[in-house]
């Protein structure tokens, strides 16, 4: 899932350098138009006055989207990582925290506040973070505090940092590339 002001094209660009020919990958854009780019989208509202209007109508959708997953692409959920960037790793963790994923990738993300509070899975999937020493955007400490969020739920957690900013760099996809092998082969 895109970052807020993007759209699903932004990720979907990246697919042919993970070298995951035999997999599915689904990007669906975010439900809101974004108030300063003509081809944003946003998944909730971020500007102070409104911050997070629209979010339960984004997890609503969402969560509606991956449950229909299995009727149109024949994946189970137990086979589905989801995952995303930015605002996306936010949504990965507030929805996927809550259906039985066989994963979660996080990359630039944060915790929705309260977002670990009502988890009712007694078997949650592993989480790939990854997060930029320089972002400005995401700072690193949401990615420290996430992390010690779900490993403090006994959540299994491979946390990496990179020497970056708000981006996603090229030793990441191998990153997520043998982290969706690994998740695989650990599902079947």
């Amino acid at each position: 899932m895109h970052g807020w002001g993007a759209n699903a094209e932004d990720l979907a660009s990246l697919a042919p350098y993970l070298n995951l020919p035999d997999y599915q990958f689904l990007f669906p854009n975010a439900p809101f138009p974004h108030p300063h780019s003509p081809i944003g989208r946003a998944w909730y509202d971020l500007n102070a006055e409104k911050m997070y209007e629209g979010l339960t109508q984004s997890r609503e959708l969402l969560t509606n989207w991956l449950l229909s997953l299995e009727s149109s692409t024949g994946v189970p959920l137990s086979q589905t990582i989801l995952s995303g960037f930015s605002q996306g790793g936010a949504m990965t963790l507030d929805i996927g925290l809550k259906l039985p994923l066989a994963g979660l990738i996080v990359m630039s993300g944060y915790l929705h506040p309260g977002a670990v509070d009502t988890l009712l899975a007694t078997s949650l999937p592993p989480v790939l973070i990854m997060h930029g020493r320089y972002d400005q955007v995401v700072p690193l400490r949401a990615a420290v505090s996430a992390k010690e969020t779900l490993e403090s739920r006994l959540i299994t957690v491979q946390y990496y940092e990179f020497n970056m900013g708000h981006e996603i760099q090229l030793p990441m996809l191998e990153l997520i590339r043998n982290f969706v092998i690994n998740t695989q082969a650990a599902t079947e």
